[in-house]
C-alpha cells in the first residue's frame, strides 16, 4: 500500500510532461481505490459474514447478494492493477509509458457489469435490514465512525466502484491527447482506451438487458406464465386501466386492463381472486396490421378505437392527455413494425436467388445491418436470444431456428453446410416432417423432445417447497437458441411446458448440504428457486451451463458467422 504523502515526494510533477502527471493522477486515485476496495471487502464484508456465519443474525446469503463479487475486484486491484502502476512509475525515466500496461489489464474490468448490475438492489438490501435487524444496522455504524472510513457512509464507498472504470475512461483520454504524435505509447494508450470503453458499454448492456427482463417477468407473473405469449425477446411499451365501452348496453363501460408489446396488444380482465396471476388475457391482437384512431362520441368522451385483422376494441380514457398518450404509443409500435418488414422486403428486392444455380453458385450474402427479422419466420433479431446466421445456399440473413438444417453445396466441393429449411426442401426433395408454420409458435408450445434435442443440458430437476421437501419433478431444459430460459416439462415427451424462468440476473448457489442431496439454487432478490439434481454428476453440469447463462455471455447464444467458414 503506498503512503499518498511518500507518493507525491517520490513523483513531483511540478517540471514533468503533462503525460507523467496524468500517469501520476492515475497511481494516486489508484492507490485511495484500493483502500476503499480493501475497506469493503476486508471489513464490511467479513465483519457482516462472520456475524451471521457465527450467530445467525441474518442471514448469509444477504450479505453475498450485497458486497456481490467485490472480493475479486479487490483482488485484481489489489495484485495485480496497483502493483503494475507502481512499478511502471517506478521505471518511468527508462520508460515513460503506462498505455501497455492498461492494455493488458483493462479486459479484467468487464468483472464490474455484475457488480454494477447488482447495485440498485445491494441498496435496497441494506435499507432494508438496517430497519428489520438492529444487529446489523449496529455493525454498519459501527465501522462508518471509524477513522478508516472517513466520516463517510456505507453507500458511499460501494458507490466507488460504480465510478471506478468511467473514471478510467476520462483519464485516459486525457493521457492521449498530452501524448506527442509520435509518442510509442500512442497505439497502446487508444487500444486501451478502446477496451476500457468495451468494459464500461459491457456493464452498461448488462444492466440495460437485465433490467428489460425483470420487468418483462415481472408483467408475464401478473398474466400468469403458463400463456404461450411468453417471450423473453418480447418489448413491453406500455401498461394501463382502461374502459371498455359496450355495444350492447347503452351508456356502460366495464374495466379492462391493456398490455401494449412491440409485437402485440393484450386485452385483459382484472381477477377477482389473484390467485397465480392477476389479469386474464381475454385477448391478444398483432400489432402487424393494426390500426389506432381518436372516436369523436359525445356520449363516450375521450374515446378510441383499436382495430387489427380479426377483432376492434372501442375504449375510452380517463383523459383527453391519456387518449394521446395511447395513440401515439399504439402508432409507435405499428410504425416499428412497419419498419422492419420494410427491411426485410428490402434485403429481399433482388437478391432472390435463381432455383437451378441455387447450391451450384455460391450466393451473394445479405448485410446484417439491412434486415431487424429473420428473413424467413420474420421474427426480430436479437443479440442474445435470436442471433443472425447465413443460408449458405440463398444468402439470407435467417435465426438459428430456421436455418438448423445441413444440405451437400455443389459450389462448396459437395461439403455439407447449413442452410435454411426452405433450401433444404428444395435441395433434397423431401418434405419437413412438421408444418412450416410451427416454427412460429412460441417455445411452450413445441414438444419437450424437440428442445431437448438442441439444448445446452436437459435433465429431471426436482423444485422444491418453501419446507425443503421435494415438490414437483420436472423435465427441465435450457435450449441452445433460446439460452437465457429454463423451461420446465411435466415430462419429457409433452408439448408443451408448464413454467418458464428467465434466468438473466439470478445468482447460482452450489448448497453444500449436510444431507446427501444434490441441491443448488437461482436466486434474485426475494425470489428463490432450489432444484434437486439427480446425481453430482448432473448438478455440475448445470451449475457450470446456469453460471455462463446468468452472466449474460451472449458466447453461448450461438455463431455469429460473419465469414464463409464453417463454424456451425
Amino acid at each position: 500500500m503506498i503512503d499518498s504523502g511518500s507518493l507525491q515526494t517520490a513523483f513531483s510533477t511540478d517540471l514533468d510532461p503533462e503525460e507523467k502527471k496524468i500517469a501520476c493522477e492515475l497511481l494516486e486515485t489508484e492507490q485511495a481505490y484500493v483502500h476503499r476496495l480493501h475497506l469493503l471487502d476486508q471489513v464490511y464484508y467479513s465483519e457482516l459474514m462472520a456475524e451471521a456465519q457465527s450467530k445467525k443474525t441474518f442471514p448469509e446469503d444477504v450479505v453475498r447478494l450485497i458486497f456481490s463479487n467485490i472480493s475479486s475486484i479487490c483482488q485484481f486491484h489489489g495484485l495485480f492493477f496497483l502493483p503494475e502502476l507502481k512499478q511502471r512509475m517506478a521505471e518511468w525515466d527508462s520508460k515513460p509509458r503506462i498505455g501497455d500496461i492498461i492494455q493488458k489489464l483493462a479486459p479484467f474490468l468487464k468483472m464490474y457489469a455484475e457488480y454494477v448490475r447488482n447495485f440498485d438492489n445491494a441498496m435496497q438490501l441494506i435499507c432494508l435490514w438496517m430497519e428489520k435487524c438492529p444487529r446489523f444496522q449496529e455493525i454498519i455504524e459501527d465501522i462508518q465512525r471509524r477513522e478508516v472510513s472517513a466520516n463517510l457512509s456505507l453507500r458511499h464507498h460501494m458507490l466507488e466502484p460504480v465510478q471506478r472504470v468511467p473514471r478510467y475512461e476520462l483519464l485516459m483520454k486525457e493521457y492521449l491527447k498530452k501524448l506527442p504524435p509520435q509518442s510509442q505509447d500512442r497505439p497502446d494508450t487508444e487500444k486501451a482506451l478502446e477496451l476500457i470503453f468495451s468494459a464500461a458499454k459491457h456493464s452498461n448492456a448488462a444492466i440495460a438487458e437485465m433490467e428489460r427482463l425483470r420487468r418483462l417477468w415481472e408483467v408475464y407473473k401478473r398474466l400468469g406464465v403458463e400463456e404461450d405469449f411468453v417471450d423473453p425477446s418480447n418489448e413491453l411499451i406500455k401498461e394501463g386501466a382502461i374502459q371498455k365501452i359496450s355495444l350492447r348496453r347503452s351508456s356502460s363501460t366495464t374495466e379492462r386492463y391493456l398490455f401494449l408489446f412491440n409485437n402485440m396488444l393484450l386485452y385483459c380482465v382484472p381477477k377477482v381472486l389473484q390467485v397465480g396471476s392477476e389479469y386474464q388475457v381475454r385477448m391478444k391482437m398483432d400489432v402487424s396490421g393494426m390500426k389506432v384512431k381518436e372516436l369523436k362520441d359525445a356520449e363516450f368522451p375521450h374515446a378510441f378505437l383499436i382495430s387489427g385483422k380479426q377483432r376492434s376494441l372501442e375504449l375510452q380514457a380517463r383523459s383527453s392527455e391519456e387518449v394521446d398518450s395511447w395513440i401515439q404509443a399504439c402508432e409507435d409500435a405499428i410504425e416499428q413494425n412497419k419498419k422492419r418488414n420494410e427491411s426485410f422486403r428490402e434485403a429481399v428486392q433482388g437478391t432472390e436467388s435463381k432455383l437451378e444455380e441455387l447450391g451450384w453458385r455460391a450466393p451473394q450474402w445479405i448485410r446484417d445491418n439491412l434486415v431487424t427479422m429473420c428473413m424467413r419466420c420474420k421474427e426480430p433479431f436479437h443479440v442474445i436470444t435470436r442471433r443472425r446466421h447465413h443460408c449458405r445456399a440463398c444468402g439470407y440473413v435467417v435465426c438459428a431456428k430456421c436455418s438448423d438444417y445441413k444440405a451437400v453445396l455443389q459450389y462448396d466441393q459437395k461439403r455439407l453446410n447449413r442452410v435454411c429449411m426452405e433450401c433444404f426442401t428444395f435441395l433434397n426433395g423431401e418434405l419437413i416432417s412438421h408444418d412450416q408454420d410451427e416454427r412460429k409458435r412460441g417455445i411452450l408450445e413445441k414438444e419437450s423432445a424437440e428442445v431437448s434435442k438442441r439444448s445446452l443440458v436437459c435433465s429431471f430437476l426436482h423444485l422444491l417447497d418453501k419446507s425443503g421437501k421435494a415438490g414437483l419433478r420436472s423435465w427441465c431444459v435450457i435450449p441452445q437458441d433460446d439460452p437465457l430460459v429454463l423451461y420446465m416439462f411435466a415430462a419429457p415427451q409433452d408439448v408443451k411446458a408448464h413454467t418458464s424462468i428467465p434466468l438473466l440476473g439470478y445468482e447460482v448457489k452450489d448448497v453444500q448440504a449436510a444431507d446427501p442431496r444434490h441441491l443448488f439454487q437461482l436466486a434474485q432478490s426475494s425470489q428463490l428457486y432450489t432444484f434437486q439434481a439427480e446425481s453430482q454428476e448432473r448438478k455440475q453440469r448445470w451449475l457450470s451451463i446456469l453460471s455462463l447463462v446468468v452472466s449474460g455471455d451472449g458466447s453461448i447464444a450461438g455463431d455469429d458467422d460473419d465469414s464463409l467458414d464453417e463454424i456451425d
